[in-house]
């Protein structure tokens, strides 16, 4: 078996690369041709309603019998730990918070979702490497650099992108938990005042996150639609995604001597 590799900048293929291939550099010794699985990522600000829906997914996906499995932003078990002590002290720059990040999501691509694509899973990843690249855009990263660090990432078969406007993801948020620092982006020192920083800092990740819709071909919902016609309108889009990739894998070979 051989990995896919590419010999040009993620800058040069991402807009045509296959779904399932990596998006530059392939980790050496982790080969993914013909890996059955898919990749199906939900994307967006907080606010938007990410995790409920992929909870909703994942139920009606395993009612059509197909294996399932979640991941998410800093969920891998090695670096959990240490992101969240490092944004409880607030001492690390924002090179360093970058790749804290693409460690954690490089752990959970050995980890959890390689091995899930081999076994023919449906991985349903709740944010993917779009948001590690939109919050880095914000604050001053160099694009191209931030795209070559995150090279070795798999392209995703889908990625949703549930978009939303400002006035109306303040009001959500409000609503629910209120703004923390992070999410209001105070590291940024964009001012005193939490709320009017939230509103500059979300302000300036919608504007990363819709250039990167047509680069990365995100399908974008509106997320300001009830939760139930989102849901429907996913099921739609993915179901008829997986039907048509039934009807276009292999046939298996068939059996000899009878057996």
């Amino acid at each position: 078996m051989t990995t896919t590799s590419s010999t040009t900048s993620p800058d040069d293929n991402r807009g045509t690369l296959a779904p399932g291939s990596y998006y530059g550099d392939p980790i050496p010794y982790l080969p993914i041709d013909g890996y059955p699985g898919k990749i199906i990522a939900i994307e967006g600000t907080d606010g938007v309603g990410r995790s409920t829906q992929i909870t909703m997914l994942r139920e009606w996906l395993e009612v059509q019998g197909y294996g399932v499995i979640e991941t998410g932003w800093t969920r891998s078990e090695l670096m959990q730990p240490t992101i969240e002590l490092a944004k409880a002290s607030n001492t690390l720059n924002k090179l360093t918070f970058v790749l804290l990040y693409a460690t954690d999501f490089a752990d959970r691509l050995e980890k959890e979702i390689i091995p899930a694509l081999k076994a023919g899973f449906i991985v349903l990843s709740d944010r993917y490497i779009y948001t590690a690249m939109a919050r880095a855009g914000v604050r001053g990263v160099d694009k191209t650099w931030i795209r070559n660090l995150y090279g070795f990432a798999i392209a995703p078969h889908l990625i949703f992108y549930l978009k939303i406007d400002e006035k109306t993801l303040i009001k959500r948020v409000l609503q629910s938990r209120g703004m923390d620092y992070w999410e209001s982006g105070m590291d940024m020192k964009l001012g005193d005042d939490i709320y009017e920083s939230f509103r500059a800092y979300q302000r300036s990740l919608l504007r990363e996150y819709s250039s990167m819709a047509e680069e990365y071909n995100f399908r974008v919902l509106d997320a300001r639609r009830r939760v139930e016609v989102i849901q429907d309108e996913l099921r739609r889009q993915i179901g008829a995604f997986l039907a048509e990739a039934d009807t276009t894998k292999p046939a298996e070979p068939a059996l000899v001597g009878g057996m």
